[in-house]
């Protein structure tokens, strides 16, 4: 319930943020048009999130044959979920995520990096982390918050692109529209971290832990990814890092605003103080 909420409440504020781009970069008709846009955002992101996203990085589906698979459905049996839908993600810096509406309606993701740098164990850990979101009902906040902060993003850098807009008297460029689209990707930013608390980790950390049957391959695994991240980073969109299991590292400045992530370390030592 209380998911269902902040998900109204970041759906309100971030169409907000487009009505207000739009009205600067195009006046009334700007307005117009980004009424349109929002209210497709806000149908498409509902539904379509975890498509969007799982393309954006080119995730392909893996089946039953796939060891990544196998690991996943036992350890969503031993979490009375249903079966999501697996992917690799073809990139060699280890991490993973989750994506979906609901339970029912479920992803998860593995970079080919993450199977290749972790043992059985702690790849399980890892995957046992992500069902933890899907049991928690995570995963629709963090697809909203991406789709919709990224498209927000993209909408920025077209409006810079074209440099502004005429205003509707038509006495010359709008100098506001340029210090607006200085701003507005730290503000989706901002809101991204407001509606994705740092505490759904430390509670996805836990409740994995409990589904792997043991805190260690997760524990092992959190050292173990972060390390090699920082030498081989994902190049990820900073729109979707929160959803990561560890901070991409791809990239620094307005980057460097999306960290929903609490410490690696203090995730460990929450994790092995549940022994």
């Amino acid at each position: 319930m209380a998911n269902g909420v902040k998900t109204v409440l970041l759906l309100g504020a971030l169409s907000g943020i487009l009505l207000v781009l739009g009205e600067l970069a195009g006046g009334s008709q700007g307005l117009v048009i980004a009424f349109a846009f929002a209210v497709v955002m806000n149908i498409g992101s509902y539904w379509f999130s975890d498509k969007i996203v799982l393309r954006m990085y080119r995730a392909k589906e893996v089946g039953a044959e796939h060891p990544l698979y196998q690991s996943v459905a036992r350890l969503a049996q031993r979490g009375g979920l249903p079966m999501p839908k697996v992917y690799i993600i073809p990139d060699s810096s280890p991490n993973a995520f989750a994506t979906g509406r609901n339970p029912s309606h479920a992803a998860v993701a593995a970079t080919e990096g993450i199977i290749q740098v972790l043992s059985t164990e702690e790849l399980e850990g890892v995957m046992a982390h992500e069902l933890a979101h899907v049991k928690n009902r995570d995963i629709l906040i963090s697809s909203v918050a991406a789709t919709i902060a990224a498209a927000i993003m993209m909408f920025a850098r077209m409006a810079m692109f074209m440099g502004g807009s005429r205003d509707d008297r038509g006495g010359g460029s709008n100098p506001i529209v340029m210090l607006a689209m200085m701003i507005l990707a730290p503000i989706a930013a901002l809101f991204v971290q407001m509606a994705i608390s740092r505490s759904r980790e430390f509670a996805a950390d836990a409740t994995g832990a409990q589904i792997a049957g043991n805190p260690y391959g997760l524990a092992n695994a959190l050292r173990k990814i972060e390390a090699v991240a920082k030498r081989v980073p994902l190049e990820a969109n900073p729109a979707t890092a929160h959803m990561f299991i560890i901070k991409p590292f791809a990239g620094t400045g307005i980057s460097a605003l999306f960290s929903s992530h609490p410490p690696t370390e203090a995730r460990v030592r929450a994790l092995l103080g549940t022994i």
